[in-house]
């Protein structure tokens, strides 16, 4: 008799995860590539600040999260030790800066596309700081993705040209961030995912103490690299910059919500499966939008990927719900915080 409510309530936060992550991931996809490849102003100026809007991503959201937190009466005080916000945040700033430096060297449906490989480094972060154990056919369908992106981006048009390159796209450099990108960003799903698992977590309080102390770091890297100054002179003379970054930082703290709330509530790998559609979406806008042309090589490596993901998807629904997955107790996910530890 209970079984059917709990069915609901689990499609119902499935759905709401899911929306949540295409919309604002999908805008801020595109914003993102503007931001980064399109010129500005009359003498078509790049902007090239890209810890700047790390900055300005993580600012917005701390002062959110803290609203939220001040709003809803519940304790500011970290849950967990400092140094595990810290963590995060400091895996979290190099993904980010990563993402965004790619943008210089390839296209944004190669990153996107590459960002599919993102189950693979949640595997191996997995297998070494959860113990976890995974199935036959995730590593085929981890092997299956690889080499479809390895043919996306070996095999880019010839007409794909990065505006800080002057000529094909530096793919060594490109692929090396994108490298960087995939591995920090695969250990801050999977260390979040241990988070949440280890203490009583409040989302808000969570995203809180990582993007105050991102917010902090890059601050202190934009002022070292002595970029901030030049930065903001840069929006300052460049309106429409202004209002797209204003546009990507409110898109990004709704995305931070999204996600923390998927990867708390079904788990780092689950996270992963959920953007594939997103990513498939984001790169035939950034082709439509941006005039990407895409050679026959890359879209066999497309249909390779997402062709493995969906199917990875399938399989997982015709089998019963593992141990791990019934272990998830829906009664600890909705339960309010009663206490609150200061910090140890």
């Amino acid at each position: 008799m209970a079984e059917p409510p709990l069915k609901e309530n689990k499609l119902a936060k499935g759905t709401f995860a899911v929306v949540g992550i295409m919309s604002t991931l999908v805008i801020y996809g595109i914003l993102q590539e503007k931001i980064m490849r399109v010129p500005y102003g009359p003498s078509k100026e790049y902007f090239s600040y890209s810890l700047f809007l790390v900055f300005c991503n993580r600012i917005t959201t701390s002062a959110v999260s803290a609203g939220v937190l001040l709003a809803s009466k519940k304790a500011l005080d970290p849950v967990a030790p400092l140094y595990k916000y810290g963590v995060v945040s400091v895996s979290n700033i190099l993904t980010t800066t990563c993402q965004y430096e790619a943008l210089k060297y390839v296209s944004f449906p190669v990153q996107t596309l590459a960002k599919c490989a993102k189950m693979i480094p949640v595997m191996i972060w997995g297998a070494i700081i959860m113990q976890k154990k995974y199935q036959g056919y995730d590593y085929l369908v981890a092997f299956l993705v690889t080499l479809g992106c390895s043919l996306f981006i070996l095999y880019q048009a010839a007409g794909d040209i990065s505006p800080f390159n002057r000529g094909r796209e530096s793919t060594v450099w490109g692929v090396s961030l994108m490298i960087g990108y995939l591995g920090f960003d695969g250990f801050t799903s999977t260390f979040q995912d241990k988070l949440f698992k280890g203490y009583d977590m409040e989302i808000h309080n969570q995203i809180f103490y990582t993007t105050a102390c991102s917010c902090l770091l890059s601050f202190i890297g934009l002022v070292l690299q002595g970029n901030l100054l030049m930065a903001i002179d840069f929006v300052s003379r460049h309106h429409d910059c202004f209002f797209d970054i204003a546009l990507l930082t409110t898109v990004a703290t709704a995305s931070q919500f999204f996600i923390s709330y998927t990867i708390r509530t079904f788990g780092a790998l689950t996270f992963a499966t959920i953007m594939t559609t997103r990513q498939l979406v984001s790169i035939l806008l950034s082709c439509l939008w941006f005039a990407h042309p895409l050679s026959w090589e890359q879209c066999i490596g497309a249909v390779i990927v997402f062709g493995s993901l969906y199917a990875r998807s399938f399989l997982k629904t015709k089998q019963k719900p593992s141990s791990l997955e019934t272990k998830q107790k829906p009664s600890s996910l909705e339960m309010p915080e009663t206490k609150a530890p200061g910090p140890s």
